[in-house]
């Protein structure tokens, strides 16, 4: 898994798709790096305000500030 763009614990800018639940993107932490599905890196992801983790795909994510 070591193709993968960013690291566990780093801060990310999360952007939602067009499926995905309104108002889910925003700034997230990388918790899990995720098998590779097809070609798209996957991550597991958590918004401090949420009880909950959702995985991203790397296209989904920018480096955070």
């Amino acid at each position: 898994m070591s193709d993968h763009r960013f690291k566990v614990g780093q801060s990310v800018n999360y952007t939602s798709g067009p499926t995905s639940q309104r108002g889910a993107s925003g700034v997230y932490r990388i918790t899990q790096l995720l098998p590779s599905e097809g070609t798209e890196r996957l991550y597991r992801i958590k918004r401090a305000a949420e009880p909950h983790e959702r995985v991203a795909k790397e296209t989904e994510l920018e480096r955070g500030t």
